[in-house]
């Protein structure tokens, strides 16, 4: 490499057929092309070039030896290029990459949350045995019949306490659901 750059003028025309996009369809491009002179006439199609089109391109380029090279892109080969691009692919709506609904982001949210929350609750019960914080009996009460609940939905065994590493992760997870859902980063109230 001699570190030249070249500069090369590309025209494009984009296809979404159900189908192979028919010759007939390929006609402005070359005509563009052909009054114009670009270095590239170029077809993107979601799908594909129907076997006639592919013809009719051959054909095409012997009989008329155009100044410009035609090239065509398939949807195998946009996927391939454009695999690394998911953000951008998003942005135009033509990811096939799943993104969870708002109803199973706010569902984790909430799991994590009462995960949080739980702990928490089991760290303020040492603290109260060791005697360094009390709560009064009512306010007790409203939290071990909430606690309760906690343990029911998820199975008491699976609940805290965490090592470092597991409340790291849960905290993380908590915080990364709220940004998603609109929140500053590192929210975690419980």
């Amino acid at each position: 490499m001699d570190g030249s750059k070249h500069h090369e003028k590309w025209f494009v025309d984009c296809k979404h057929y159900r189908k192979g996009v028919p010759p007939i369809e390929l006609r402005n491009l070359l005509t563009w092309a052909e009054a114009e002179r670009p270095d590239v006439a170029l077809f993107m199609t979601s799908g594909s070039l129907s076997n006639p089109a592919k013809g009719y391109l051959h054909a095409y380029q012997t009989n008329n030896r155009p100044p410009f090279k035609i090239k065509y892109w398939e949807k195998p080969q946009l996927e391939r290029l454009s695999q690394r691009k998911a953000s951008l692919l998003r942005m135009y709506d033509l990811a096939d990459i799943p993104i969870r609904n708002v109803k199973a982001i706010l569902k984790a949210e909430e799991e994590f949350f009462n995960r949080v929350w739980y702990d928490r609750k089991l760290a303020l019960l040492e603290q109260i045995r060791e005697g360094r914080d009390t709560i009064s009996p009512e306010i007790k009460k409203g939290m071990f019949r909430a606690m309760r609940e906690v343990e029911k939905k998820y199975r008491k065994h699976s609940l805290g306490p965490y090592d470092k590493f597991e409340w790291g992760m849960i905290n993380g997870k908590l915080s990364a659901l709220r940004w998603v859902l609109g929140d500053d980063w590192d929210m975690l109230d419980t």
